[in-house]
């Protein structure tokens, strides 16, 4: 499965390879004529016009048409822009879910279960989820005005991530909906409902920016998409899309919001908060909830990785098993802003340290290349301005994200707190990437001994130490904690600075152990399963 995630993210682009090659074959020389492709762009509109997902064959169109004139900014003539498609051109020719009707919780979630044979669940286990999940559901519901006949509305697609599968949808009631998904997992003992999810923070967590892309049937987007809100009215559509494995729609739609947030407001683009990066200057603007990372001419000392190492662990990232603790990065390429959106000091240090990468044409910045991530408080400064009992808790979910990281087979290289951060919800997360590595390239030693006390006191080591050499023992000296944090990192994750900690782990990744982050927390499991037959 962890195979076929990281080729589906490679089709997209072998499509558009493949198209341009067949074009410039037919167009010839005409392929660069404006005029003919805003021709085309006329006729490929109305022969979209009664496909269920034509939101992303606007967006193939527009990635065909950038790769041939290499578009600085947009080009509103030869791309969509915006969609020619303010709502759907097509009527929807079934629902993307089913509607089921009980008189009791246990019989729904059974009727619910028994729909998706798909799921390959045995007897026992459909008996067993369904009298669990309504001992859970019946704790709630009293409080939520929702008593006799009960009616639900679920997706008919089960979607998939590593050895999770969910059940998206709704309990409806006379004047709103909760919530509903049901979580399966699949283990030694089989396939079985591993947890419910009702609350908006948890389901939001399953789409989160910082999570893997489902593996999920879709045959029409935009009513997917809009079944999901109508569970999470504030998620954001360009994430909703991007969760499905629609990325490059997603960054579509993204634009499209920061259009519209441009449009709206007339804050300017300043630096992002935290200390400065020594590889990436990194901007945004306070109505915006979105950085952009511009990679620098040269680095800071005593960084000495290439330009070429940073985009290339960038893309690894984005191949990886997210974990719930990466930031999911969109790259653009020409990207133009309006001058005037920006302060003086941040155009003057972006035309000063990226030069090769940031320039102005008249009233435009062009940007040739960039990350857009989504905005989160960076930890260090999350530490230095929140009470101590928030502080505490950061600290100690920043030893779980290195950990929930060393197990999808990630190491982050620069362990410093400035290079992880907070979400909206308080999970911790990397942001980070230039020193990304396989935790299975790393080489994690213990200190030599020496017999010598000047050897203790040199300047330089009086050992040798390799590039990809690591000291466990040393993590602690450059956390930048205070000490009180520092004693709270260590009693709930001494392990870290111990080499066989990080062996053992490496061990198991090398024998072909594979490990995956369940999105949600522990006590929304069932605490017994049933063993299939």
């Amino acid at each position: 499965m962890q195979a076929d995630s990281r080729e589906r993210l490679d089709i997209y682009t072998e499509s558009v390879v493949q198209l341009l090659a067949q074009v410039r074959s037919i167009l010839g020389e005409r392929i660069h004529t404006r005029l003919m492709w805003g021709s085309i762009k006329a006729v490929y509109s109305g022969l979209i016009h009664d496909r269920d997902d034509w939101e992303i064959a606007e967006t193939y169109f527009n990635s065909v048409t950038r790769q041939v004139h290499t578009t600085i900014g947009v080009d509103n003539d030869i791309e969509f822009v915006h969609t020619d498609y303010a709502s759907p051109p097509t009527p929807s020719p079934h629902p993307v879910f089913r509607v089921y009707e009980a008189g009791d919780l246990a019989t729904l979630i059974r009727n619910i279960l028994l729909k998706h044979p798909e799921l390959n669940l045995h007897e026992s286990a459909i008996e067993h989820g369904s009298h669990a999940a309504a001992a859970r559901l019946g704790g709630l519901l009293p409080q939520r005005g929702k008593t006799g006949s009960f009616r639900a509305e679920c997706m008919t697609a089960a979607f998939y991530r590593g050895e999770h599968a969910y059940l998206i949808g709704r309990l409806v009631g006379v004047n709103s909906a909760l919530p509903l998904v049901l979580c399966f997992r699949h283990d030694e003992a089989g396939i079985y409902l591993d947890a419910l999810l009702w609350r908006h923070d948890d389901i939001s967590m399953l789409f989160s920016f910082t999570r893997s892309y489902f593996h999920v049937q879709v045959d029409r987007p935009h009513d997917m998409v809009a079944f999901i809100r109508s569970i999470l009215p504030k998620k954001n559509i360009a994430e909703t899309y991007i969760s499905l494995g629609y990325n490059k729609h997603g960054k579509t739609e993204l634009y499209r919001h920061a259009l519209r947030q441009l449009a709206r407001s007339d804050d300017k683009y300043h630096r992002a908060e935290g200390q400065r990066g020594m590889v990436m200057i990194v901007f945004t603007m306070p109505s915006y909830p979105v950085v952009f990372k511009v990679i620098k001419d040269q680095f800071d000392y005593p960084k000495e990785c290439s330009r070429q190492n940073v985009v290339d662990r960038y893309q690894m990232v984005f191949n990886h098993d997210r974990a719930g603790r990466l930031v999911d990065a969109q790259q653009y390429q020409y990207l133009v802003l309006d001058r005037r959106r920006f302060t003086d000091s941040l155009l003057t240090e972006l035309l000063d340290v990226a030069s090769q990468t940031v320039s102005v044409d008249g009233d435009r910045v062009v940007i040739k290349h960039c990350y857009a991530e989504r905005r989160v408080t960076p930890l260090d400064v999350y530490v230095r301005e929140n009470a101590e009992p928030a502080a505490r808790r950061a600290v100690i979910d920043y030893g779980q994200a290195i950990k929930d990281l060393a197990a999808t087979n990630l190491f982050p290289g620069d362990l410093l707190m400035k290079n992880f951060g907070l979400t909206r919800r308080g999970r911790v997360v990397f942001y980070d990437y230039d020193e990304v590595c396989l935790l299975t390239d790393c080489n994690f030693r213990q200190f030599p001994q020496t017999g010598y006390d000047e050897d203790d006191l040199a300047a330089e080591p009086w050992y040798g130490v390799s590039p990809n050499d690591i000291f466990p023992e040393e993590f602690v000296r450059f956390l930048g904690m205070p000490p009180r944090l520092k004693e709270v990192f260590i009693d709930h994750h001494a392990d870290l600075l111990a080499v066989d900690f990080w062996r053992r782990l490496q061990a198991r990744l090398q024998a072909g152990e594979l490990f995956h982050v369940a999105p949600y927390p522990a006590n929304r499991r069932f605490l017994d399963h049933p063993i299939t037959p």
